[in-house]
């Protein structure tokens, strides 16, 4: 106990919430607290598997929960637009005739997760369909993240399945996915693991065109999507990431706090024995106070480490919100990445429904840009 008895664990909790990386970091790393004197320069060792991660020792829990709810989904102040529903509340999901949302589980050496999945009305079996898989943020579930990004009902338009892991509040007390843990960052290991096992049980429930499955996710989820396009391009054809980061953006809570607030160094590199990550559309706020807009750009530059491209900048407006769209080409017109930057908006998904939490009803329809991204492509 001796090693965490000088730190200001409260101190570092109030300039958290108050959105104070800066010196929030600076206290946890043992400096001098905002007006007071200088601390003694021990950090905190963080181990275990849940919270940013958590100790296991009174306090520093709490702050790894207070870090957690702080990279959650939840939108910047801005006029209008925003849907800062209460976590935890879970809307009720229509389900059409025809169609199922059905609840399972999986399971391998890692753990186990639920699941969500929507089967529209327009799957029969007899031919095989994409299926999207969509990481939610901290403190949402299944069933918020289906209701604020209405991806069921573009199932339903366009026939694809959608899977919707949950992570485990066991396993992060926010339910945030641990993409900062170093060990949940590589191909068949900890959550990435799970959630690609998730995606193999469906492919061998259902028919799936295995040429044509994705990931989406937003913040936490986000960045976990990112993830899984590094470490399983086999799998994923694709990937969205809406407000997150680029696999290997953080090792830890230090390093999680400094890629949420600058981004991180040299993400562009990553790679997965020899492949190159899988081809990705980026959605991100300008007025992002939660996960800078620099982590957009980085998970872009991931994706496109190697390539030779070309980039065509268009700008325009939806919904209220202003935009400036990057596609990013091969030199045979081939559409490999597309950067939405997303002006005056905050921490939030965008043209989402109010029916699920952390959603801005401004701007572009990620949901529909996504899957037009995904399902068009060869």
């Amino acid at each position: 106990m001796k090693l965490f008895s000088k730190i200001d664990i409260k101190e570092a909790t109030r300039l958290t919430r108050e959105g104070r990386l800066d010196e929030a970091m600076q206290v946890l790393k043992g400096g001098a607290a905002p007006g007071g004197a200088p601390q003694p320069s021990a950090r905190p060792r963080m181990t275990g598997e849940s919270g940013l991660p958590g100790s296991g020792l009174p306090g520093l829990d709490s702050l790894s929960d207070t870090l957690n709810r702080f990279a959650s989904a939840r939108p910047a102040p801005a006029p209008g637009g925003f849907s800062p529903n209460m976590p935890g509340k879970s809307p009720v999901i229509a389900v059409p005739d025809g169609a199922r949302y059905e609840e399972k589980t999986f399971r391998n050496a890692a753990g186990s997760r639920a699941y969500k999945l929507y089967v529209p009305s327009g799957y029969d079996g007899s031919r095989p369909v994409p299926l999207v898989v969509m990481l939610h943020g901290c403190t949402q579930s299944p069933d918020d993240f289906a209701a604020g990004t209405r991806m069921n009902e573009l199932a339903e338009k366009r026939t694809f399945l959608v899977a919707y892991p949950a992570q485990a509040q066991s396993a992060n007390m926010s339910k945030c996915w641990n993409w900062f843990n170093e060990a949940d960052q590589r191909r068949d290991a900890g959550e990435p693991s799970l959630i690609a096992g998730i995606t193999r049980e469906i492919i061998g429930l259902f028919a799936v065109d295995h040429a044509r499955v994705f990931a989406a996710g937003l913040s936490a989820g986000g960045a976990a999507a990112a993830i899984m396009g590094t470490a399983y391009p086999d799998i994923y054809a694709a990937v969205g990431v809406h407000s997150g980061l680029a696999c290997g953006a953080a090792k830890d809570m230090p390093s999680a706090l400094n890629a949420m607030r600058q981004g991180a160094p040299a993400t562009g590199k990553s790679r997965n024995g020899g492949r190159a990550p899988a081809p990705a559309i980026v959605f991100h706020g300008d007025r992002d106070a939660t996960v800078h807009a620099v982590n957009g750009e980085q998970v872009i530059e991931q994706a496109g480490a190697g390539l030779d491209l070309v980039e065509i900048q268009t700008r325009g407006s939806a919904g209220g919100l202003d935009y400036t769209l990057a596609v990013h080409t091969r030199k045979d017109g081939r559409t490999v990445m597309e950067h939405w930057q997303l002006h005056g908006a905050g921490h939030a998904w965008s043209g989402g429904s109010p029916a699920g939490s952390y959603t801005d009803s401004r701007g572009p329809d990620a949901s529909a840009e996504m899957v037009r991204f995904f399902l068009d492509r060869e």
